[in-house]
């Protein structure tokens, strides 16, 4: 996984949005979806979207798959921007 998947996959709305709803927290599939109207077939297929581009990662727990934000990817990715602004986190 690289830069390139992750920002193509952050250049979908309803990805963002997944990742905005996982801020809080994990959450299943089936919650997730509640928040949309589509199918769970295409929400599935934009969690794929996110897990192959490391920006989520999941968790078998029970019955259930718990999906949550993988910071680590999301920390890189603000430090390259933040390089590419040239300067550092706290400067403005």
């Amino acid at each position: 996984m690289g830069f390139q998947e992750s920002f193509k996959a952050l250049s979908d709305t309803t990805r963002r949005e997944i990742l905005n709803l996982l801020k809080n927290g994990s959450m299943t599939a089936g919650d997730i979806g509640s928040h949309f109207e589509a199918t769970g077939a295409t929400i599935s297929h934009h969690l794929s979207i996110l897990k192959e581009a490391g920006l989520i990662s999941d968790e078998r727990r029970g019955k259930f798959i718990y999906y949550e934000l993988n910071m680590s990817v999301l920390d890189e990715m603000m430090g390259w921007i933040i390089q590419l602004r040239g300067g550092k986190e706290d400067e403005k």
